[in-house]
């Protein structure tokens, strides 16, 4: 992919404040190689999505950093403490949305919270906050059944948050939703990750939804997976919501990556 204006910055070593580094992580299933010696890293405060072909190995590197899976070798940073397994500071938004289906809103999201022990009354308090920003106040005594797939995933990312967990992996999460929806929940996301001060790794198989959302792009091969390269829309991040898909940039970069995935594509 060749610059053609200022738009964006391809990949190359930086100074950074990351918030999770990536070193050299290798991952086999038996005889498949899944992922060889990936490095990437996460700046704090940001979203950086992973954005790459089926079958690449977007879930897995989320899964890794979590903690739900041990890579083969290399190892995994947080605020420069080696990841071992599962832990606080991380949050998971799953693709299925993962809700309790016998519980209501409220204790769906304040689920977490109640696992660490916190009084009902302050996870309540709190679990009704990211209920708001979500925008779901009046269904708080809800169940998931009751709840559009939209909603539910609402539930979901208000969990996630409620936590206060500093990196939120998000895997693929509005893939479910119609498309009305879908344009909502990135516009909330834009607004989520300029109010929220977290660092948010995000998969998707969208183009057009990775530029729009984030702050770092990182494209990755085929499998074994590598990063190809490294892009941060630049020109345009300040810009209102509503006008950022009219940008010329906008349009440029979605054109650009298309072009160099397109040969990755069955």
């Amino acid at each position: 992919m060749s610059q053609t204006n200022d738009a964006f910055e391809k990949s190359e070593p930086v100074d950074m404040d990351s918030a999770v580094s990536v070193r050299s992580v290798s991952k086999n299933y038996g005889t498949v190689e899944a992922l060889r010696d990936l490095s990437l890293e996460f700046p704090r405060g940001q979203l950086t999505s992973l954005l790459g072909p089926s079958g690449c190995g977007k879930t897995t590197l989320l899964k890794i950093i979590a903690g739900l899976l041990e890579p083969t070798s290399g190892e995994i940073l947080i605020e420069g403490k080696k990841v071992t397994g599962p832990g606080a500071d991380r949050a998971f938004v799953f693709q299925d949305f993962a809700l309790l289906p016998w519980a209501s809103v409220i204790r769906n999201v304040a689920f977490g919270l109640e696992l660490r022990g916190v009084a009902k009354s302050e996870r309540e308090a709190i679990a009704e906050k990211y209920i708001k920003n979500v925008g779901l106040s009046g269904f708080e005594k809800s169940y998931p059944h009751e709840l559009s797939g939209g909603m539910r995933q609402r539930v979901g990312l208000a969990r996630a948050l409620s936590v206060d967990s500093q990196v939120l992996l998000l895997d693929e999460p509005f893939s479910a939703v119609d498309e009305q929806n879908r344009r909502k929940f990135q516009e909330d996301m834009l607004e989520l990750v300029r109010n929220e001060n977290k660092t948010f790794i995000f998969v998707t198989h969208s183009i057009e939804e990775a530029v729009y959302v984030s702050d770092q792009i990182a494209i990755l091969l085929p499998r074994p997976s590598r990063v190809s390269e490294i892009i941060r829309p630049t020109s345009f991040r300040n810009t209102d919501v509503e006008n950022i898909r009219r940008s010329p940039e906008y349009l440029d970069i979605v054109d650009q990556i298309w072009a160099s995935l397109r040969n990755y594509v069955e």
